[in-house]
């Protein structure tokens, strides 16, 4: 799960820690090597779930939030298992706002998934 600056911030401040102790402890550097990405557990899972809940739910990262409604990468469906449903693009965007965050006017409905 990549990582901007302002999440890190974010995310040091919620675990009430420091940043460059917040990178020690909870980040790798990417595979593309052009930034920090969370830790993940020998599982594969985020550093930050435990079990169904996700621990800095109130401070997680823009790509958690996206999650699953703007990933759109091929097999995307195996991983994702939400129930497909048919809504206006008025309607997808509203969803996708509440859901993550972003504005309506940033979303591209073309490359929707089905909600």
């Amino acid at each position: 799960m990549r990582l901007t600056d302002v999440e890190i911030t974010r995310l040091a401040a919620f675990k009430q820690i420091t940043e460059p102790e917040f990178i020690r402890k909870f980040t790798r550097l990417r595979a593309d090597r052009i930034g920090l990405a969370l830790l993940e557990k020998p599982n594969d899972e985020c550093i930050f779930l435990q079990g169904g809940d996700c621990t800095v739910q109130p401070v997680k990262p823009q790509q958690c939030r996206d999650f699953p409604n703007l990933w759109n990468f091929p097999g995307f469906e195996k991983v994702c298992h939400a129930i497909p449903r048919l809504v206006s693009e008025d309607e997808y965007k509203r969803l996708v706002n509440v859901a993550t965050g972003r504005p309506m006017e940033s979303l591209d409905s073309s490359r929707k998934p089905a909600l």
